[in-house]
């Protein structure tokens, strides 16, 4: 495993400003060691050690976000929901995965499968190391709350997109039995993630932190998305789990922290990338570590661009934001998508970009000017958590007021009318189709598309079974679609893994 390799090679810390200090154990190699080379038994001793631990966890978010003119690992969760489309010839694994013949050598899946393994990595030494640290004690349970929450996402994340997987739970040396792990179930896992963020839950984190470091806004939210997933496939828990993600999205509503943002050019605007309704985001600083997916949400070479390379990389198929109703605000020009732009020699010249191309990500300083953006990316929204708490509520208990008002919210904003008078089922479809309008290309989708079996059919603007539904290019989605192969390399290097169906 690539996992693997990374422990024997080094363990990774890093500080706040994302520089990494190199962690190697070399027990016997020589009789004298140099105190001035940090090791495990010698860092973890001050309470500066326990912070810039932690911080190293986060930096494991970004990987996935480079991007380029081979494309982007991020494009894999939206190429394989069928609303994607790119000109970027060269980033086959793009098209293995958007054409439906994708295959365990995917680039895109391994560094999934590599980063956040590291991350992993990351939060069991901190967890491990960070209470033998002699510190205050209120302040080291709010680190260790981070550190937990952290690993519960990475291991959220990966039993979605690949199920049985390694659950590595301990700070791995060469001679530890989880240095080869055998593969666990998927409800072995999310028993881990539950526990992971009921001990992060219980640390005293604040509902807010302007920094973007973990808090219990963010705690409670992805515990909504979790439960969420949890009544849903493959686990199919049921009405109780509806009920939990109920709460603990209710929890972030009733807090009053959170609220969506008046205009959708907020979503992309620097300043606003933190707070409001951006509850958790992928944090980036210009000129220190600049937001990295620019190039890839431009039209390839159209020449609208102060950045050198325009990809191409990943956009929008017609036929979804078609589907979008006529008087959606969320479809007009440079709402969330744009098909024009001024060029970049003469701002006064207009070019047509010959298809829908990803506004809502678009950072007009950087495209126009510094090439250097400072834009976030957002993984949890306050969005996101008022159509969890309307899907949730209303399996537990039909239509009521709380659930329409929490579904309307969403379509105010957009300039729709409200939603009433609807039977449970219609509510149901009608909650998930503003899932998909509202969190389209962030993400999102394609866990929503597994966790209920369904796929959204922009042609009919109804809900395909999932396996059987074809994309508006042709390709049909089947069994195996539900799950990502797992690495060729992570196979080869552990033999108790067992490779996903189908693949």
């Amino acid at each position: 495993m690539k996992y693997i390799k990374y422990i024997k090679r080094t363990i990774q810390l890093t500080t706040a400003m994302a520089s990494f200090v190199g962690l190697v154990g070399c027990t016997g190699f020589l009789d004298e060691s140099d105190p001035s080379n940090f090791t495990v038994e010698n860092y973890f001793t001050k309470p500066e050690h326990a912070r810039s631990s932690v911080s190293a966890i986060y930096a494991n978010l970004r990987n996935p976000m480079v991007s380029g003119f081979g494309g982007g690992t991020w494009m894999m969760l939206e190429f394989a929901t069928g609303l994607a489309g790119t000109d970027l010839g060269q980033a086959v694994n793009s098209y293995y995965v958007k054409d439906l013949r994708n295959t365990s050598d995917n680039g895109y899946g391994l560094d999934y499968w590599t980063t956040y393994y590291k991350g992993i990595g990351n939060a069991n030494l901190s967890i491990t190391y960070i209470p033998q640290i002699t510190m205050d004690e209120t302040e080291k349970k709010k680190i260790l709350g981070e550190a937990h929450f952290l690993r519960a996402f990475f291991y959220f994340n990966l039993v979605q997109m690949f199920g049985e997987i390694p659950l590595v739970t301990e700070a791995v040396s060469l001679t530890s039995e989880q240095l080869y792990p055998e593969q666990s179930t998927v409800d072995k896992v999310y028993e881990l993630i539950v526990s992971d963020l009921k001990i992060a839950e219980n640390s005293g984190l604040p509902w807010n932190d302007q920094s973007g470091k973990v808090n219990m806004g963010i705690i409670k939210s992805l515990m909504a998305k979790v439960y969420l997933t949890m009544a849903g496939y493959p686990l199919n828990k049921g009405a109780a789990y509806f009920d939990l993600s109920a709460k603990a999205s209710e929890e972030v509503i009733n807090s009053k922290q959170y609220q969506l943002f008046p205009a959708y050019a907020d979503l992309h605007d620097p300043k606003k990338k933190n707070g409001v309704e951006n509850i958790f985001s992928i944090q980036y600083k210009t000129q220190v570590i600049a937001s990295n997916w620019q190039v890839a949400i431009i039209p390839y070479n159209k020449n609208i661009s102060a950045y050198s390379d325009e990809t191409g990389g990943i956009y929008a198929t017609k036929d979804f934001v078609e589907s979008y109703e006529s008087n959606d605000l969320r479809r007009a020009e440079k709402q969330f998508f744009f098909t024009k732009y001024t060029h970049e020699s003469d701002r006064t010249k207009e070019v047509n970009l010959g298809g829908y191309f990803l506004y809502k990500h678009f950072d007009e300083a950087a495209q126009t000017s510094t090439t250097n953006s400072d834009l976030n990316w957002s993984i949890l929204r306050y969005a996101d958590v008022l159509l969890m708490y309307a899907e949730a509520a209303n399996e537990v208990s039909g239509p009521n007021q709380k659930v329409y008002d929490a579904v309307n919210a969403i379509r105010k904003r957009a300039e729709l009318p409200n939603l009433s008078g609807l039977s449970k089922d219609q509510l149901r479809e009608a909650i998930w189709k503003e899932r998909w309008y509202e969190l389209c290309y962030e993400n999102i989708t394609w866990f929503d598309m597994v966790r209920l079996r369904k796929a959204y059919n922009a042609g009919t603007k109804k809900f395909d079974n999932y396996v059987g539904h074809k994309f508006s290019y042709g390709p049909v989605l089947t069994e195996r679609e539900l799950l990502f192969p797992k690495p060729t390399s992570e196979i080869r290097n552990n033999n108790k893994l067992v490779q996903n169906k189908g693949y």
